[in-house]
């Protein structure tokens, strides 16, 4: 809720109470968010076990620890309706903003023959891929949950499952694990120049 939800009308449904002022589908998606997060706090416990990079355990632990504070701040708005007793801060990674284009030769991947091949590549892409899926979760969420508080928690979520998403895309362009391919200067030019700004004006 790092984004100001003083800001938005949370005025509740008259004659309902808080805790009950909840849709069905908003409680079945509720229930698929929360399940979500405790999958997610699961995994990376499993993964730690596995990681030998300090610095992408460090992530992961930081990770760990601040899903877990989004996963009891849900549980309290979605459990009272009420404003959670605190809220989340905006997600601050330590990665820095610089991402390495091009490709460089490497090995071409397949599935591992046992779980002794577990690396850090593996695991932080299996890191990234529930962080966007669950980040990708809450967005279509978001929209449909009908208590005002609760979705102004979820909604708020979002920005900080991207950074962490980002994070750990960094880590992984910098080990070269994920590579980024640039397009000709060329090409480039020309694809930016491919849209022009709409004349503003009034539909007809």
């Amino acid at each position: 809720m790092q984004n100001g939800m003083n800001q938005f009308n949370t005025q509740q449904s008259p004659n309902m109470a808080p805790k009950m002022n909840h849709g069905g589908h908003e409680m079945f998606d509720m229930h698929e968010i929360l399940a979500g997060f405790i999958n997610v706090l699961d995994q990376y416990q499993l993964f730690d076990q596995h990681i030998q990079d300090q610095e992408l355990k460090d992530i992961l632990h930081h990770q760990y620890a601040f899903i877990t504070d989004i996963y009891n701040i849900a549980v309290e708005a979605f459990s009272t309706g009420k404003d959670p007793s605190h809220v989340s801060q905006p997600y601050q990674m330590n990665q820095s903003n610089d991402v390495i284009y091009g490709l460089t030769p490497s090995q071409p991947k397949k599935p591992n023959q046992s779980v002794n091949e577990v690396n850090e590549q593996g695991i932080s892409g299996h890191m990234l891929g529930l962080i966007k899926s669950t980040g990708s979760l809450l967005a279509m969420s978001a929209g449909e949950i009908t208590n005002p508080v609760v979705r102004r928690v979820i909604g708020d979520s979002v920005p900080n499952f991207i950074e962490m998403s980002y994070e750990i895309f960094l880590y992984q362009n910098k080990k070269r694990y994920y590579q980024v391919p640039q397009l000709s200067q060329q090409d480039m030019n020309q694809m930016l120049q491919s849209y022009a700004p709409a004349q503003k004006g009034q539909t007809h």
